[in-house]
């Protein structure tokens, strides 16, 4: 047997959006009916490096499949000015739940930036109006870009609002899509506004304000990872029909965070799970709703699904190098 080698080049090639915004509400539904197993993300603090590393592991039985991986990613501020090397970079381990063999070692921050985006598609096809034809972003950055390719296979999307402190980052996010959508600068209200917000920015103090937000828009707060970010003003938050990934990590370190542990936002203003969503046991949009807030944290069970989706097309399509990682080789 071989493992796989897959960069990011490989790990994008075979994950197609739509397959992969499947295996991410298949995840969800497997984590909310206890057919998974995902571990607290756990830490090695490095103060003297200014950075940390990070795992992630989780195993998952979507019934028609299951997959087994842990995720390994770090975040080193300091990597670009001193290192010319990405802040944080990720290497995902693929293996056989059944016997453990490691399938495949691929790239974990392409695999990161695509299954974040599905995540965002599988809230935003559960909580947006059926019609949304506008989305907003606040952040240009390259978690952008792939909100707006995997929101865009749900969502019949035409008009895009984009905004950013940079004006390089926009211009550059629109040469990308002005070919595919009526694409253009704006203002964070602008954006706000649109019948679909996905927020991406690493600010701690809130740059979304209630009176910005539309009527029926539904938000995607994808920036806040870590303790003290805050993208949203909580009278947003307090407003809304707010559905986070998991109650454990949103707390800690998502959108909501910061009012929760300020005792601003209680668990009674948490609506649910998005796996509570997805499973039916608790409903999405409905015609009485107006706002509605999807906290992500980004999870395990997110990585090992779309580790599947790379895996499975990689073999089909014969991409990546295998080589004899075991030394099991004749």
């Amino acid at each position: 047997m071989q493992t796989l080698l897959l960069n990011s080049d490989d790990v994008h090639a075979n994950c197609q959006m739509d397959e992969l915004i499947s295996a991410i509400e298949d995840a969800f539904a497997a984590y909310e009916n206890g057919d998974a197993q995902m571990p607290p993300k756990s830490y090695i603090d490095l103060p003297q490096y200014n950075g940390d590393f990070r795992s992630m592991p989780a195993y998952l039985d979507a019934g028609d499949w299951d997959a087994a991986g842990i995720k390994w990613v770090n975040v080193h501020p300091d990597n670009g000015d001193k290192f010319d090397l990405p802040t944080v970079m990720g290497t995902m381990i693929y293996s056989d739940p059944e016997n453990a063999f490691p399938l495949a070692l691929m790239d974990g921050t392409e695999l990161t930036m695509l299954r974040t985006g599905a995540a965002a598609a599988v809230a935003t096809d559960h909580l947006a109006v059926e019609d949304a034809t506008t989305m907003g972003l606040i952040g240009a950055g390259v978690q952008s870009y792939t909100q707006l390719r995997a929101i865009s296979e749900i969502r019949p999307i035409e008009e895009v609002v984009v905004s950013d402190l940079s004006e390089e980052r926009v211009a550059n996010f629109i040469d990308a899509f002005e070919d595919d959508f009526d694409v253009r600068a704006g203002s964070i209200e602008e954006a706000a506004g649109c019948d679909v917000l996905s927020t991406v920015t690493p600010v701690e103090d809130p740059i979304v304000p209630r009176d910005a937000v539309g009527d029926h828009t539904h938000i995607n707060a994808m920036g806040a990872d870590a303790e003290g970010k805050h993208e949203l003003a909580d009278d947003v938050l307090l407003d809304a029909k707010l559905v986070i990934d998991d109650f454990d990590q949103t707390t800690h370190s998502g959108e909501i965070n910061v009012p929760y542990h300020e005792g601003v936002l209680v668990d009674s203003d948490i609506y649910g799970a998005i796996g509570e969503i997805v499973i039916g046991a608790k409903e999405g949009r409905t015609a009485d709703d107006g706002i509605s807030v999807f906290d992500s944290t980004g999870l395990a069970i997110q990585d090992v699904a779309a580790a599947h989706v790379a895996y499975e097309h990689a073999n089909e399509n014969d991409n990546g190098y295998e080589f004899d990682l075991l030394g099991l080789a004749e």
